[in-house]
């Protein structure tokens, strides 16, 4: 056998189409920057900054229903790398783990058959990154370990499941939504199944809500109807069942905790969101949509802002974000100031035009910087909006109530330099300011600008159209078209359109709109040119209008090749182009067929009327060109040799002359040339005929009489000196022309549709396709080299085959995909880093392990031996070529607003920190950069303010510097004091407008008392009812609150009855009794003691004094630490709010996060908050030794130099290592050492 190479690359790949309903909730957006999206069977991997498919993963067998991609909140390093791992579960119940790059599969999942309902990996405990919870129809719970596979528990519930949510802040509470109402789960673990069924409670619908029943009266502003609304819906949740005809049965669409404050939740109905509290399981907001306003679909609520993104029925998204609750003073009417959660509509983007089967599915926004949307429409398209933020005073109508959204004054966690460069539109939360609090100072007008937000299309996937399609490849590469050879395909659809794909980089090259109708075949007459044909539908007398159409690729120029020709005409069956392109064959169903020359779209002959009728037909692909090419030349030569002899010019003259005649003659030889070639065609019988056409003369040739083994033939393919017959039964006849022998072969698989053999020279595989599947011949050994069935390895049906390079075969198919297979025809997930993408991605995850680690370190440690930089290749970092080159890739591919950023010398290394944590989506790094930078600028600040008095400087001098913004409500007890008691105020006050029962009083007085608003308590008690079983217990816990004296019997009786009441199970209330004399202190300890770590977090915060409650905290976070808890990284949190900043680095170092631990010392140096001195040196120099060893294993020699050179003694020894063999150490790094700043030397 010759062997015969590839000369082109072409990935394996799947070009998808239209979503299939059950894909309608399968889409995710990960912290690792990529969007999972299912269609059909395969799942979309997407790269929303340069809008591209970058993987297709092809495994399962039913419809994609969920994807979620794992959680990045674990520390990174070579044990533990970025990866891109994804979990997808399929309407068959079967569950996969992905490793997205590789494209294989890390486990496979089954426990029932029915669709997947829900998916989450778990994400709070140190302890393993691998669980995954699902939810398995009708109502089990199981959690899964989705590296191995194994199963850890399983339970069910009584009523059927249809999504949960976990409460961002604790994740032992989640809740589920059942088709009854919710079920409440407080003892979530990882460890063991929830022992309780849960707390139910039943939603009664909302649609009895004034809302719909009356129109908001015309004059007032806006909010008010629903306000109105909002004041009859006091109560939607109950605890008993509610009667048949009150409830409709869930019509809630989505419930989701709320990420930006603790305790909060939404529910989602068509026409409104309900905002609950919890803890009184009462709406506390409500977003209602006008009369003519169009339903939600799906809402996503934000963590870095209280806001919300909507999406709506009419592929709308809005954006809404909360209203300031301070409470403007000149409020005349008191109705107007009802004291509610508002959301206000600060953007939308423009809606699309739905039909039957365009309608937006989901949406997606980025989890790292909120500040992007996705839209996935169910004909197959992908539109990606970004928010961006303008400044300037917005026109706004006076009384529409909405107040102004300002910038924040800070980029990346610290005030903005100067003349610091910086990214506006980086993240959520450096767009908009906080959303402020009543008891809040307005901002200060001078640094902050007023902002709008707007959104705007930056990216638009789209699918290929809905099916039948007809592909063809163009014609295959040779040495001669080499060096401008473009794989394209081109693909028939049935609205008449023609695709033109590029299969190296899977994108659209051209959609050329050609057709009326459905087209039905294409045929490629040169490189940049193809035929195409579509056939309308039959009138009565089954005649149809046939359109034959010439296009030209790159001037996109289409023209009738038959002309006139084509109305009321029997349909076309097939037209086939012979191997020089010369001539082209048409043929009717029921009329002779048409030759014609393809150079010059003449008509060459229409057969006779008694001509058979064409079944099946193929071009030879021998001709007589060379053999004419030969004559040719003799002929030239002989001209130019009798030119020479008759004239004796000088030879300068006569070489130009013959030169002349040469090129004239060649030029028109070249046009006039007509080559023989030939066709074989079979009728109706069986009988095999050939005909041989040159220039415009048709012969008859030698006629074979049928085979009787063979039914009705249907398809010829001839290559070299075989000839391969296909009939309607399913047999498959090789004829060997030079042996002259044939050979029969059933193959039991019904009709054979088409039969095409490979490219390539000597190659003679063939590719064969049937009603149920496709099967690839070697016609030589004649033998199956692969076979594809429907039901058996696919659950798709095959519309159209063709080969794509000599070993690729592709397939269109009935789920709207066309995928490129290898010969084997096994599934297409390819790896990623094998390909040709034409814009280069962002995605560090893409990246070997180690070469991650190196980039980041890269991108942290500038400026690198002075100078800032983005070429890797300035740096001493000793790797494969390959390796560095892909690392510059990366850096490439960055935005220029971003690289300007990172190469800008005002950028403090907190900030470099935390933008570097955002590049690379990294979870844990974000969370813990934007606490410890809040937190070492605010004790720093402290520290410089303290020695500032000190000094006996007036002390409103001192205080002038820039105020600190206060961390994120999302922080929750981690934020300050100061801001958490008012945040806590304010939600009880808002808690007491919206009270509508006993129940909820009790509780509004019960969290009035922990705050010390004793008068407001007691106002509360004494409103209890005389017909209520607790009226003499409140009147008298009344009059107990207001005489309570600081006498020490009382206190100590009081203490004394609290004691006991914690002692026999009533904690709430002994834990009340002792906030009444001030012992909060004793409360929280009583409160961790009982194992309410969190109540008792809580309590600390709004009660106690700065170092009380520091005590309090500090014991939670050994508490955290310890073996069963396990959550150190929440620990670490908890320690920083502190100013514990020695604890931090310690720990950090214990915990072998080396790199985090040294970047961190570094920036406690930097800020003054941490002294090198004898007690601290021993931490500082181990840390920066081992992150020199880490950078030494990276290979960033001049890193680790450089960390090394600043830690002691260990450090020499280590330089050693490094420069062993090449003298000293350069001097570089000891220069360096002495020019950065806030770097006490050590010694």
């Amino acid at each position: 056998m010759i062997p015969y190479t590839v000369n082109i690359k072409l990935a394996a790949r799947t070009l998808t189409g239209t979503l299939n309903l059950q894909n309608k909730t399968a889409v995710d957006w990960g912290w690792q920057g990529l969007i999972a999206q299912g269609c059909h069977s395969s799942i979309l991997i997407i790269d929303p900054k340069t809008s591209q498919t970058i993987q297709v993963l092809e495994r399962h067998k039913a419809n994609v229903v969920k994807v979620r991609w794992s959680r990045e909140n674990y520390y990174h390093n070579v044990s533990s790398p970025y990866c891109l791992r994804l979990a997808s579960g399929d309407a068959s119940g079967k569950i996969i783990v992905w490793d997205v790059v590789s494209g294989t599969a890390h486990c496979e999942i089954q426990e029932h058959s029915k669709p997947i309902q829900d998916l989450e990996w778990l994400w709070n405990q140190d302890a393993s990154r691998d669980l995954l919870l699902a939810i398995h129809p009708p109502n089990y719970i199981v959690l899964w370990n989705g590296d191995t596979g194994t199963k850890l528990w399983k339970k069910s519930y009584a009523e059927n499941i249809l999504s949960f949510s976990f409460d961002p802040f604790d994740t032992s509470n989640m809740a589920l939504l059942t088709s009854e109402g919710i079920v409440f789960i407080t003892d979530f673990s990882h460890s063991k199944p929830p022992s309780s069924a849960g707390k139910k409670v039943y939603i009664a619908s909302p649609h009895a809500s004034p809302a719909h029943t009356k129109p908001a009266p015309a004059a007032a502003p806006a909010p008010t109807g629903a306000k109105k609304a909002l004041n009859k819906v006091k109560v939607l949740i109950t605890n008993e069942k509610p009667t048949a005809e009150a409830v409709t049965l869930n019509d809630c669409l989505q419930l989701s905790y709320l990420p930006s404050k603790r305790n909060h939740m939404l529910l989602l109905y068509p026409r409104e969101i309900l905002i609950l509290d919890l803890e009184l399981s009462q709406t506390v907001g409500v977003v209602a949509i006008e009369r003519s306003g169009v339903p939600f679909l799906q809402v996503i609520p934000c963590a870095q802002r209280d806001a919300l993104y909507c999406l709506h029925e009419n592929g709308c998204i809005t954006l809404r974000v909360c209203r300031s609750t301070i409470t403007p003073e000149e409020t005349s009417d008191p109705e107007q100031n009802v004291y509610e959660l508002m959301y206000d509509l600060r953007s939308q983007c423009d809606a699309i035009r739905v039909t039957k089967t365009v309608r937006p599915y989901r949406m997606v926004i980025c989890p790292v910087n909120e500040n992007n949307a996705a839209l996935m429409v169910s004909d197959g398209r992908a539109m990606l909006w970004e928010l961006k933020a303008h400044t300037g005073r917005a026109v706004v109508n006076p009384n529409s109530g909405l107040s102004p959204l300002y910038t924040p004054v800070s980029f990346c966690g610290s005030p903005l330099g100067p003349n610091q460069k910086r990214i506006q539109d980086l993240s959520l939360n450096s767009m908009i300011g906080q959303t402020l609090i009543a008891g809040e100072a307005l901002p200060p007008s001078s640094n902050q600008q007023e902002v709008q937000l707007k959104f705007l299309l930056t990216g638009l996937l789209s699918g290929l159209p809905l099916p039948p399609f007809a592909i063809r490849m163009c014609p295959p590469l040779t040495t001669k078209n080499i060096n401008h050879y473009q794989p394209l395909l081109a693909i028939g659809t049935s609205n008449g359109s023609v695709l033109v794909y590029n299969l190296t980089s899977g994108l659209l090259h051209k959609e050329l709109s050609v057709h009326s109708c459905e087209v039905r075949g294409i045929e490629w007459v040169s490189l940049t040119s193809f035929l195409s044909f579509a056939t309308s539908s039959p009138n009565n007398m089954g005649l149809v209008r046939n359109e034959l159409q010439h296009v030209d690729l790159p001037t996109g120029r289409c023209f009738a090749f038959r002309g006139e020709r084509g109305n009321d005409e029997p349909p076309i069956e097939m037209i086939k182009v012979s191997h020089l392109k010369q001539y082209l064959v048409v043929v009717f169903r029921d009329k002779p067929l048409e030759l014609w020359d393809t150079r010059t779209g003449t008509l060459l002959r229409e057969m006779a009327k008694n001509f058979p009728t064409v079944t099946a037909l193929e071009w030879s692909p021998s001709h007589n060109l060379k053999s004419l090419k030969k004559k040719q030349m003799a002929a030239r030569e002989a001209i130019a040799r009798q030119t020479v002899s008759d004239a004796e010019q000088s030879s300068v003259e006569s070489s130009v002359i013959s030169l002349l005649q040469d090129a004239e003659s060649k030029s028109e030889t070249s046009q006039a040339i007509s080559a023989r070639e030939h066709f074989v065609f079979t009728d109706t019988d069986g009988q095999v005929y050939h005909i041989t056409v040159e220039g415009n003369t048709v012969k008859d040739g030698a006629r074979i009489p049928p085979d009787g083994s063979m039914g009705s033939i249907a398809c010829i393919a001839w290559k070299g000196d075989t000839l391969v017959l296909g009939d309607v039964d399913g047999n498959l006849n090789f004829w060997d022309l030079k042996a002259r022998l044939s050979r029969g072969i059933p193959t039991h698989r019904g009709w054979v549709k088409k039969i095409r053999f490979a490219p390539g020279k000597g190659n003679q595989k063939l590719l064969v396709m049937y009603t149920d599947g496709a099967e690839v011949w070697d016609t030589k050994e004649v033998q199956m080299v692969s076979s594809m069935r429907i039901g058996r390895n696919v659950n798709y049906r095959i519309l159209d085959i063709d080969w794509c390079t000599s070993d690729k075969v592709v397939l269109a198919s009935d789920d709207g995909c066309i995928r490129v297979l290898e010969m084997a025809m096994k599934s297409a997930s390819y790896r990623m880093d094998e390909q040709d993408l034409t814009d280069p991605v962002w995605c560090p995850y893409l990246l070997v392990p180690r070469a991650a680690l190196t980039l980041k370190a890269f991108l942290l440690l500038q400026p690198w031996s002075g100078t800032f930089t983005m070429d890797i290749t300035q740096v001493d970092y000793n790797e494969k070529d390959e390796i560095k080159g892909l690392i510059q890739e990366q850096l490439n591919s960055l935005s220029n607003d971003m690289k300007s950023v990172l190469q800008d010398p005002e950028l403090s290394l907190l900030q470099r920190c935390l933008l570097v944590s955002r590049l690379f989506g990294d979870e844990s790094d974000l969370h813990f950069w934007t606490v410890a930078s809040h937190y070492l600028q605010s004790f720093a600040q402290a520290r410089l303010l303290s020695a500032s008095t000190a000094e006996g400087q007036d002390k409103s001098e001192g205080t002038q510097t820039s105020p600190q913004s206060h961390l994120d409500i999302c922080h929750d007890v981690l934020c300050e004091s100061s801001y958490f008691q008012k945040f806590q105020l304010d939600r009880v006050h808002l808690q007491e407008m919206k009270r509508s029962s006993y129940e909820h009083t009790k509780k509004c007085a019960d969290q009035l008392l922990l705050l010390g608003q004793t008068d407001r308590a007691v106002q509360l008690l004494l409103e209890t009812s005389a017909d209520n079983s607790s009226y003499y217990c409140d009147s008298l816990k009344a009059c107990l609150v207001t005489t309570i004296t600081s006498s020490g019997p009382s206190q100590s009786t009081i203490k004394l009855v609290a004691t006991n009441m914690i002692a026999n199970g009533k904690l709430a209330e002994g834990v009340q009794l002792l906030c009444l004399i001030d012992k909060a202190a004793d409360a929280c300890r009583y409160l961790q003691t009982y194992g309410e770590w969190n109540r008792a977090a809580w309590l600390a915060k709004v009660r106690l004094s700065p170092a009380e409650s520091s005590d309090v905290l500090k014991r939670w976070a050994e508490h955290l630490c310890s073996p069963q808890v396990n959550q150190k990284s929440k620990a670490i949190l908890v320690l920083l709010s502190l100013g514990c900043f020695y604890k931090v680095g310690e720990m950090l170092h214990n915990m072998r996060y080396f790199d985090r631990a040294a970047l961190f010392i570094e920036a406690c140096l930097q800020h003054g908050v941490m002294e090198a001195n004898d007690s601290s040196n021993k931490l500082i120099k181990a840390a920066f030794v081992e992150y020199a060893r880490l950078l030494r294993s990276m290979g960033l020699r001049e890193g680790a130099a450089l960390w090394a050179s600043r830690a002691g003694s260990a450090g020499e020894q280590l330089m050693e290592e490094l420069f062993q063999g090449e003298g000293s150490v350069p001097e570089a790094v000891l220069d360096e050492e002495e020019v950065e700043p806030g770097q006490e030397k050590a010694e």
